[in-house]
């Protein structure tokens, strides 16, 4: 029992010898952690009295810019009532002087602005392009032109006149008929006409006032005019072809079309009118020179039958008709079967020549019903091609609207064409086959003529030599 009551009285020892320990321990732990507190608070005590130093300082030093800002904002107060009383007299001043300013600014904006469109619709600016620049700059939003402005206006102005009657003959660049640019010799007479010349052609050459250069017309001009132009360039003539229109008559020629352009604009149509002009035209040629052989031997061979009747050689006269020219023409072979009819009554002899002559008839008349036929069917295939273009027209309206009449040309040219060359075609056909029946008529009037002239030759011999 004693033992226990040791035994315990010994751990409770050992426990509060233990406990005692971490007592003192902790004594010394929450001594260091008061020491290292006083310490950093001591530290922030430092910082914040040297941050108040320094807010102290910022504080004096914006005290002082303010003051420095409020007497400078004093001073452009101050600067401020002097310029706005500056002003208003100013305005004062602008005010009747504004309209002089603006209508003096109006006038010569006017100016530059008319003499801009001279310069750009005028070849000789190529020769000095500059100009164009200088008056472009006048016509900036917002600037107001000086004196100076007017006075370069003004020599700008009469540069442009002097060039216009003026004769220059210098090296410059151009486009040429294929596109490309190249530089040889251009002629400018005045601002009318200008003229190149390189190694292997002559010609025109059109401003384009929109990239502001040359260009060569397409079509070179003809062998005259080159020639002139070659003798002037090269000083031997006074006298040069002129286009007083400033290049209008030119650009017409060179639009336009020729006859085989006009001819494709014409559609399928034209060929079949082609084909009826060639016809045509064949049968008028072969016509014509068929009855100016036959009036030719008519005369001849009637001036020898009636010299050989005349004397009763009738046998000379058989001979006359008989021969191998003479067999091939119609009064030959009418006077042949008016002799053959010698012994006969005069009617009979009459009868037999009227028959002759009926006989004649249709070859003189050969291909005079064709020609008319011809002539009816060229203005009726020009009205067919017309009807084609129309249809072909619609039907590009109804496709793509009526917006764009360039659409619309192809129908409307093969339409005009085909009108045209139809009765370009049918008019003279129609006036050459008068003409032609009218000669066939004469030459029938001759045979009859003559035919009874040959009756009272034959009648008179008989009744001066009977039985012969």
């Amino acid at each position: 029992m004693s033992r226990t009551v040791l035994l315990v009285s010994l751990v409770a020892g050992l426990v509060g010898v233990a406990r005692a320990q971490d007592i003192r321990r902790a004594q010394r732990q929450a001594e260091a952690d008061r020491v290292r507190a006083r310490e950093e608070a001591a530290a922030i005590d430092d910082r914040i009295l040297a941050d108040r130093t320094r807010l102290i300082a910022t504080v004096d030093s914006l005290e002082a810019r303010q003051a420095a800002l409020e007497a400078e904002l004093r001073e452009l107060t101050h600067r401020e009532a002097v310029a706005g009383e500056r002003r208003d007299r100013l305005q004062g001043t602008w005010a009747g002087k504004e309209v002089d300013f603006r209508e003096l600014s109006g006038n010569i904006r006017v100016a530059a602005r008319d003499l801009e469109s001279l310069l750009r619709s005028s070849p000789l600016t190529a020769a000095a392009p500059g100009r164009v620049d200088t008056v472009d700059a006048l016509l900036s939003e917002g600037y107001f032109p000086g004196i100076e402005d007017v006075r370069g206006l003004a020599s700008i102005a009469l540069d442009e006149i002097e060039r216009t009657g003026q004769v220059t003959l210098r090296r410059g660049s151009f486009s040429s008929r294929d596109g490309r640019d190249i530089e040889d010799e251009i002629l400018h007479l005045g601002r009318f006409t200008t003229v190149y010349r390189t190694a292997d052609e002559i010609g025109f050459l059109l401003w384009n006032p929109t990239s502001l250069r040359l260009v060569a017309m397409a079509e070179l001009p003809s062998r005259g005019v080159t020639r002139q132009l070659d003798h002037y360039l090269d000083g031997d003539s006074a006298l040069v072809p002129l286009d007083l229109s400033g290049g209008s008559a030119l650009q017409g020629i060179a639009r336009r079309p020729s006859w085989w352009q006009q001819l494709q604009r014409g559609g399928p149509i034209v060929w079949p009118l082609a084909l009826v002009a060639a016809l045509a035209l064949g049968i008028v040629i072969w016509k014509v020179l068929w009855l100016q052989r036959i009036h030719a031997s008519a005369d001849r061979i009637m001036v020898s039958v009636d010299e050989a009747a005349a004397r009763g050689d009738w046998q000379a006269c058989a001979r006359m008709v008989d021969d191998r020219v003479s067999r091939r023409s119609p009064v030959a072979r009418v006077v042949r079967a008016g002799l053959s009819a010698r012994g006969e009554a005069r009617a009979i002899q009459e009868s037999v020549l009227q028959e002759a002559i009926l006989h004649e008839l249709p070859l003189l008349q050969r291909g005079l019903a064709m020609l008319a036929v011809l002539g009816a069917v060229a203005p009726l295939l020009g009205l067919l091609g017309t009807i084609t273009g129309m249809i072909a027209t619609f039907q590009v309206i109804t496709v793509h609207g009526a917006g764009d009449p360039r659409l619309m040309s192809g129908g409307i040219s093969e339409a005009l064409v085909t009108t045209e060359i139809g009765l370009g075609v049918a008019i003279p056909v129609l006036l050459i086959h008068t003409w032609l029946k009218r000669r066939a008529d004469h030459v029938i009037g001759d045979m009859e003529e003559q035919a009874m002239h040959l009756v009272n030759t034959i009648d008179r011999q008989q009744r001066e030599h009977p039985g012969v």
